[in-house]
């Protein structure tokens, strides 16, 4: 099968390509405008296979997405191509709103014309999500379903709930063989260095202050970023079409305890050092700050036989000493 995956040179992008390309016998058109937050070497590795092809394409310019599809005639879609930094969003949503928003529609529409041009019977069109459309659970022990009613609080999460409103319309009135999964919290290997993880840890080895916003006591369900692809790549083979699937961690933990566990991870590596907890400052909430999302994985788990291989501590190693290993990568990207 020849999969055409938007967003490819990003986080949880990158990572699935190299899953598939490691472990399946699948090929990847790989769609991406390199924004800021991408980066082309995270697969350089692949640059020369001969399953893995590379269009640098915004995914807003409707005339060059249907110029790859029709190059590269693709046998399904995974579509993880967006902004997604919360507070990025706040200070420009305007362009949030174009790609998650238009960028989606440009790119379902050109499947469904591609689909419905080739008469195409087992094409899936995989639209990847976030929790955040839910909005704030607040305190207490509900989860997100995939029936709970969207909620956003920010521009980002806003224009993601469009994008899944978008995809559910296009299914509905044109069929279009959507899946939807929306994902927790996801941490691990190649992630730009804005986000908490990366930042603690990059912060820390530089001696820098760590930044946490409020009390540091928002809950976040954390989802190792191995774990969230194998689910997508099971959710691409055996899901059924037309219906969402959550994807969570099962690790539900405040900000502040995410920002310790690395701290403890890097005073037992670097024992000689000052506790790296010393470094935490507090600082001003940012606007409109959900205090919980949780998700149930339940459906996932109970229909497609998927659990995460990743607990919190076990995972949390394995990324501090992957960006201890790799400094080169990062130290470009900051």
């Amino acid at each position: 099968m020849k999969l055409l995956i938007t967003g490819g040179c990003g986080f949880i992008g990158s990572n699935l390509i190299r899953y598939i390309l490691n472990n399946t016998d699948y090929k990847v058109v790989n769609v991406d405008c390199l924004t800021y937050a991408a980066d082309i070497n995270s697969l350089k590795l692949f640059e020369n296979d001969e399953r893995y092809f590379f269009e640098e394409v915004d995914i807003c310019d409707a005339v060059k997405l249907k110029h790859v599809f029709t190059k590269h005639e693709p046998e399904s879609v995974m579509h993880l191509a967006a902004e997604s930094h919360v507070d990025r969003s706040i200070d420009e949503p305007d362009k949030f709103l174009q790609t998650n928003i238009i960028g989606t529609y440009n790119l379902i529409e050109t499947t469904r014309n591609y689909i419905d041009t080739l008469r195409l019977k087992n094409f899936r069109f995989h639209h990847i999500s976030t929790d955040e459309v839910y909005g704030d659970l607040g305190s207490g022990n509900t989860l997100f379903n995939e029936n709970t009613p969207y909620n956003p609080s920010s521009p980002y999460s806003a224009s993601k709930a469009c994008s899944d409103h978008l995809v559910r319309a296009w299914g509905r009135t044109y069929k279009l063989p959507y899946l939807i999964t929306n994902c927790s919290n996801n941490y691990g290997p190649y992630q730009f260095p804005e986000k908490l993880m990366p930042k603690t840890i990059i912060r820390a080895l530089n001696n820098e202050t760590i930044p946490i916003y409020g009390d540091g006591n928002q809950i976040r369900d954390w989802l190792y970023v191995y774990d969230h692809v194998k689910a997508l790549v099971k959710v691409l083979e055996e899901g059924e079409i037309f219906q969402t699937y959550n994807i969570g961690g099962l690790n539900e933990k405040t900000n502040l305890d995410v920002v310790n566990e690395i701290c403890q991870n890097l005073n037992q590596i670097f024992p000689k050092n000052k506790d790296h907890r010393n470094l935490i400052k507090f600082v001003s909430d940012r606007p409109g700050h959900d205090l919980r999302y949780a998700v149930d994985s339940k459906k996932l788990s109970k229909n497609l036989n998927w659990m995460p291989d990743e607990d919190f501590k076990s995972g949390v190693k394995k990324t501090v000493g992957w960006y201890i290993e790799n400094k080169d990568w990062w130290k470009n990207l900051c």
